[in-house]
């Protein structure tokens, strides 16, 4: 997903014009130019460690001259103090790198780091976690790939690849059943069609039309269950909703299939990581 893509490659770039679009006057004004030396990048905190590709990809982009000793796998659980990586190269380029760097990388082993403890909860259960579209503009690839790198599972990528039929849509359409029915003769074959529905009446009416999916909205524990019981395997259940690491579990234990969780990825903390100078 991330490998040698030029969409994230031009992403890296955006975002280097950004921080040092006219340079890096700090660095200028106390290095010399040819100065050389080595980083070490350190775990302040336990993560996932997610997006190492990007972030040796920002220092690549800014000199080809810089070297990585990457002493962890992509996806490892990070200890705190630990030694995750060595760069060495010319100090300047490192310098200007840093920040986009590490901006990049502790988003995305936050995300991973949150997606493992949302997936520790659920799994036992039978349940996948899902992320969602609630994704910082221009960084869902970034957020997907860390979700998927934690344990979870992508929802769509976007409008383009999958059929979900949402509250608007039912308004517009008339009906759950008439929604159902205009996006099955309206879009390939090879689509499912997911429609989210708010009650049991819903759910019932989700059936009747031949959904696929059935996304529960915010529904109580009760009605989930419930809805489980009544759809008995003729659709996947998604939950979807309020989803927390409080509440995870019991969500889980209510039979769905799936959980989709917006907290992923749109409220995130990001891994404490540092990148430091060492000669």
């Amino acid at each position: 997903m991330i490998e040698n893509n030029p969409f994230i490659e031009k992403l890296i770039m955006t975002a280097l014009e950004e921080d040092a679009a006219a340079g890096d006057v700090t660095s200028e004004s106390i290095l010399a130019p040819d100065a050389k030396g080595r980083a070490e990048l350190l775990s302040r905190s336990e993560c996932v460690l997610a997006g190492i590709p990007v972030f040796k990809k920002v220092f690549e982009l800014v000199s080809a001259e810089t070297a990585f000793e990457v002493l962890f796998p992509e996806g490892a659980l990070i200890g705190p103090d630990e030694r995750i990586c060595v760069i060495e190269g010319p100090l300047m380029p490192i310098l200007k790198a840093e920040r986009t760097a590490l901006n990049f990388l502790q988003r995305m082993s936050g995300i991973a780091t949150q997606t493992m403890r949302y997936v520790q909860k659920a799994v036992p259960y039978g349940a996948m976690v899902l992320d969602t579209r609630k994704t910082v503009p221009g960084l869902r690839l970034l957020d997907k790939y860390a979700v998927k790198t934690g344990g979870g599972r992508n929802h769509r990528l976007g409008l383009f690849d999958g059929i979900l039929i949402k509250d608007n849509h039912i308004a517009a359409a008339g009906s759950i059943k008439q929604a159902i029915e205009l996006a099955r003769a309206n879009s390939p074959h090879t689509l499912k069609v997911e429609i989210e529905v708010v009650d049991i009446a819903g759910v019932r009416q989700a059936l009747e039309g031949g959904a696929d999916i059935i996304m529960l909205d915010n529904m109580g524990i009760d009605q989930m269950k419930e809805a489980v019981m009544l759809v008995d395997k003729r659709a996947v259940i998604e939950a979807s909703g309020n989803i927390t690491l409080d509440n995870i579990e019991e969500v889980a234990k209510t039979g769905v299939d799936f959980i989709s969780v917006g907290a992923l990825t749109h409220s995130v903390k990001a891994a404490d990581l540092s990148l430091e100078i060492i000669g």
